[in-house]
């Protein structure tokens, strides 16, 4: 039996719940929204992602019954919808996540343990919800799932961040191309109802980021090197040269320095978007 290849980015959202819990008492896994009177530091990150979850609640019109929650995390967003009154169904491809869901939500919540472009489901819903998961899936495949999951004057609401420019090369990967997205939902059959710019107020998450990286992230990397270098010379060497390509681009990434607020604030743009099916 062929061996499952693990996947970085599911890694990745499993690494982030288990810091988030540990250093923020937190089970949301998606960007502050830094008002204007919130100090910018990683006691109040769980603050900020509070927040978050208050300005994307608002963006729902207020005839919605039905929600289909695309990439739902640990399901703290489904939790609050449904203590809102919404019934929820969740999509997710993450063994680990959707047991956190189940324990989270029991049976109050269905969950489909599957990539959104290929559920199958006879069931239609008042709106489709992307919190921060709409870069995960392809565009127009997407849409035009959206469009037929939707009931008649169904919404999507989109809640991420995309590329400014994708021929620009930057660290800070991720995000589809927001020229391509906007070519895309203009020719399908949608039409826009709300478009919230929010970069300025999700950027100091990169901050928290590049701070927690720079003050805990490099100093624990060089002390784990040196222990190993110290106590298991051979196996030190051996790790760094079979892994060499992805410690280099592990360092690239996260300790060059380019990881910063000011170049997010460059390079992506973060929305609130809300659509209505024609």
């Amino acid at each position: 039996m062929k061996k499952k290849k693990l996947d970085s980015k599911e890694i990745g959202l499993e690494v982030g719940l288990l810091i988030g819990r540990f250093f923020l008492k937190s089970d949301d896994l998606h960007y502050g929204y830094w008002g204007p009177d919130v100090p910018v530091d990683l006691l109040h990150c769980a603050e900020a992602q509070k927040a978050y979850s208050e300005m994307l609640l608002k963006q729902i019109p207020e005839n919605i019954k039905s929600i289909l929650d695309v990439g739902s995390g640990s399901g703290n967003t489904a939790k609050k919808l449904i203590d809102r009154g919404h019934l929820v169904e969740c999509v997710s491809p993450s063994s680990f996540l959707n047991e956190e869901i189940e324990k989270k939500l029991g049976s109050s919540v269905t969950i489909y343990k599957t990539l959104f472009e290929k559920l199958e489901t006879d069931k239609t819903y008042d709106m489709i919800l992307f919190s921060e998961s709409f870069q995960y899936v392809p565009i127009i495949k997407s849409l035009e799932k959206c469009y037929q999951l939707l009931n008649p004057n169904g919404y999507i609401l989109i809640c991420d961040f995309f590329q400014k420019d994708p021929s620009h090369f930057t660290e800070l990967r991720g995000g589809h191309s927001f020229p391509k997205f906007q070519d895309a939902i203009q020719s399908s059959k949608f039409k826009e109802i709300s478009n919230i710019d929010v970069t300025e107020q999700t950027a100091p998450t990169i901050q928290i980021l590049d701070d927690f990286l720079t003050q805990f992230g490099g100093p624990l990397k060089s002390l784990t090197n040196s222990y190993l270098k110290n106590r298991y010379p051979m196996f030190s060497k051996l790790l760094k040269w079979k892994y060499r390509k992805r410690i280099k681009k592990l360092n690239r990434i996260y300790f060059s320095g380019q990881l910063t607020a000011q170049e997010y604030l460059e390079q992506k743009t973060y929305r609130f978007m809300l659509y209505q099916k024609l």
